[in-house]
């Protein structure tokens, strides 16, 4: 695993435009993009871009998002350590290692296999590992490891999965794109009560579309 001094200096700079460009001021979030090597988990041809805010084609047509999106998306969740955290959408995994290293533990489902596969050796090459990781439908989650604290959707889904509400904490988060693929919507739901949910909207986004069952 190759982690240079200018891949270090890439991601320091990286980090100093989030805080000042983009307004990312949780430490934490700030903390773990710095330490975790974005360039790992694109295909080389990319790496030397791989610390600009850019998001780059990856295994069975996805992307990996952009850093920016990502701190974004952690901020929203204000993860604190030890708290379970449910991923939709583990991709290559490169969201799933910044909470890993916001010291979350993290249970991550992926429905692509390809990117099952590659983003499992990934992690394990890094020596980060998820509590639990998933071949699976994204919208039916993680039931026999609920409640979870926080549950984070790296895809567009064009209606709420409320499958996934039932399986937040009271008093936990989810932060999920919401809408038609060319004009998704960032939202936060807070659960209140059982029965009640506060929701936030936070700006336009674009994200790959969130599918249902599983591709081999």
């Amino acid at each position: 695993m190759h982690d240079s001094f200018v891949h270090k200096g890439k991601r320091k700079n990286l980090v100093e435009y989030l805080r000042y460009k983009i307004g990312i001021s949780d430490e934490n979030v700030l903390a773990a993009i710095n330490a975790v090597p974005r360039h790992l988990f694109i295909e080389s041809i990319f790496e030397d871009f791989a610390y600009e805010d850019r998001a780059f084609p990856i295994l069975a047509h996805q992307t990996i998002s952009h850093p920016s999106t990502v701190a974004e998306q952690s901020e929203l969740l204000q993860v604190k350590p030890g708290e379970k955290v449910l991923e939709i959408g583990t991709g290559c995994g490169y969201q799933t290692a910044v909470l890993l290293a916001m010291k979350a533990l993290v249970y991550t489902v992926e429905r692509q296999k390809d990117l099952f596969d590659f983003s499992k050796n990934k992690l394990r090459e890094m020596h980060l590992y998820p509590k639990f990781q998933s071949f699976g439908d994204g919208f039916a989650g993680l039931p026999t490891f609920a409640p979870f604290d926080k549950i984070i959707v790296t895809c567009g889904a064009a209606v709420l999965p409320t499958e996934l509400l039932k399986q937040l904490k009271v008093g936990g988060k989810m932060v999920i794109p919401l809408g038609p693929t060319d004009q998704q919507v960032l939202y936060r739901f807070t659960k209140i009560s059982p029965t009640e949910i506060e929701k936030e909207e936070f700006g336009a986004y674009k994200f790959v579309p969130m599918l249902n069952n599983t591709n081999q």
